[in-house]
């Protein structure tokens, strides 16, 4: 059998920060960056995962996927997939799986959601079952949780699924209701890599989310059944630091509601505005940025052409999203990667992104 090719976006979260573990609401956005998964069959009784990017390569008796344990490197991804696959009565078969990614690592776009969703897609077309898209996401987030170690929400590995080109997915993370919001035409997607690498496992992201569940056990509801009219009072029952971890993320619900509603309106000044909110709660309240990402997020709000910028993803550096008129975005990328360079020594990546659709087969 000829190898098939198996692709997965990463994806920006335009707003919507630390709200999909909270079951809130995100509206992330896939991009035209991929990790794509070559298969094909082995005869033995071996997985193989070759990492081409890392030059790295990793196996597994299929047998005893079911028991396998993390190793502590990327093919925990891989394993941590087929494990929860196999929970789900799909029999992984041997094949080799050459996987090759331009979803850059540590900066914030979901490269591991990326690697998760290819591999999943890989291992199940050959294992003759069907599995629905909702179920694989929750399959490789579960991965992502149990094996590899980080209590993520479904946002990253969900629309790496769903997403499709020229859309945001306005995604609700408690039921997994999905709508897709077309994004203004007056805007491109650019991100700026802080260049500051980020292992979330090993960070205070869990503990972001510790604090979020004794917010919830002291109030006695989820996060996301408070109000902004209710906020006073439950702000009132809570000690810090959980009252500025609470508030990022009751106020932060609202800002994707009122986000949608500024781009089904084509409200670009209403999009930064709610941008800017969200940088700021996430720094102050959240504690989730970093002297570079701030830096990033300054220096860009000063910059002709730029209608909205903030940290987008799980924080502690990686990358800033900004939404930049179309012609400015050369400018804008040559007057960033100045005053970083200037600040830092040397210049940040810069990423000028399409919205994309999500993961697929492609053509061999």
């Amino acid at each position: 059998m000829a190898d098939r090719i198996f692709r997965a976006p990463g994806r920006v979260n335009l707003i919507g920060e630390h709200t999909d573990y909270n079951e809130g609401l995100v509206l992330p956005a896939a991009l035209d960056l991929f990790c794509e998964v070559r298969a094909s069959r082995r005869t033995d009784a071996l997985l193989n995962a070759s990492a081409l990017n890392l030059n790295s390569s990793a196996f597994w008796k299929t047998l005893s996927i079911p028991s396998a344990r993390p190793r502590g490197d990327w093919s925990d991804y891989v394993a941590g997939t087929a494990q929860q696959l196999e929970r789900r009565g799909i029999k992984v078969s041997a094949l080799n799986l050459a996987i090759r990614s331009d979803v850059p690592l540590g900066a914030g776009l979901s490269s591991s959601a990326a690697l998760e969703v290819a591999v999943g897609m890989a291992l199940v077309s050959y294992s003759g079952r069907t599995l629905g898209g909702a179920e694989l996401a929750k399959a490789c987030q579960q991965a992502e949780a149990e094996f590899v170690g980080l209590q993520c929400g479904i946002m990253d590995q969900f629309v790496a699924v769903f997403g499709r080109r020229g859309h945001a997915l306005l995604l609700d993370c408690r039921t997994l209701e999905h709508r897709l919001v077309p994004l203004p035409a007056e805007v491109e997607l650019v991100m700026v890599n802080s260049g500051v690498r980020h292992e979330l496992a090993s960070t205070a992201y869990n503990e972001r989310r510790r604090e979020c569940e004794a917010a919830v056990r002291i109030l006695g509801r989820s996060l996301r059944d408070v109000s902004i009219a209710e906020w006073p009072d439950a702000e009132s029952a809570l000690p810090e630091p959980l009252r500025r971890r609470a508030r990022h993320v009751v106020y932060e619900n609202q800002r994707v509601l009122d986000f949608v509603a500024a781009c089904e309106r084509r409200d670009l000044t209403a999009l930064g505005r709610l941008m800017r909110d969200s940088h700021h709660s996430l720094a102050r309240d959240y504690e989730v940025s970093c002297f570079e990402l701030d830096f990033l997020v300054e220096t860009a709000a000063a910059i002709d052409g730029v209608v909205g910028c903030r940290l987008t993803g799980g924080g502690f550096g990686g990358c800033t999203v900004n939404l930049v008129r179309p012609g400015s975005v050369e400018s804008f990328r040559r007057k960033i990667s100045a005053a970083y360079c200037r600040r830092f020594g040397h210049e940040p990546a810069v990423y000028v992104c399409s919205s994309a659709d999500g993961a697929r087969e492609i053509a061999a």
